[in-house]
């Protein structure tokens, strides 16, 4: 086995039991840090203290990620273009947060025999908002319902040139 001890001194290629001795006189605990190496590797520290500091890194790291979270609005294809315009301003706001948004339009009754309408309107919400949004996931029908997924478009990057670039 090879050996590091708590303060990150390698001492080499050792017996396990001489590891194990060292680490009991130092009241510490022997963990296999890499058992695929070869030789392995043991490593003499406190466990407890360890797992704690290894759990704060995964909190710290979990703070500073940003979650996406996906949005949905909801229309008919009978929704008038006051209503639908209200919604398409609302997926905006939710895309300029940096968050996906589900747009879903629900057949009812003989809606469904003319699935056009709906994907007539699921471009047009996509037209309205290119400037903000890529489609992730084109029309297409789910049961009774119609779904189109769209995604932020990175901030300052406008078909592939940055903001910068444009002004120069």
């Amino acid at each position: 086995m090879r050996l590091v001890d708590s303060e990150g001194e390698h001492h080499g290629v050792i017996p396990i039991q001489d590891a194990l001795a060292q680490a009991q006189e130092r009241g510490l605990d022997l963990v296999e840090v890499s058992p695929n190496a070869d030789p392995p590797v043991v490593r003499i520290l406190d466990y407890g203290r360890f797992i704690y500091e290894q759990t704060k890194k995964e909190r710290e790291t979990r703070k500073t990620q940003k979650q996406t979270e996906v949005k949905e609005i909801r229309f008919r294809p009978k929704t008038n273009e006051q209503h639908l315009q209200m919604r398409v301003d609302q997926a905006r706001g939710w895309l300029e947060d940096g968050n996906k948004v589900k747009v879903r339009v629900r057949f009812r009754g003989r809606e469904i025999t003319y699935p056009e309408l709906a994907r007539d309107q699921l471009m047009e919400v996509a037209e309205d908002l290119a400037d903000v949004a890529l489609v992730e996931h084109m029309p297409n029908m789910e049961g009774r319902t119609m779904l189109m997924i769209l995604a932020p478009k990175k901030p300052g990057v406008e078909g592939g040139k940055s903001a910068k670039d444009q002004d120069a």
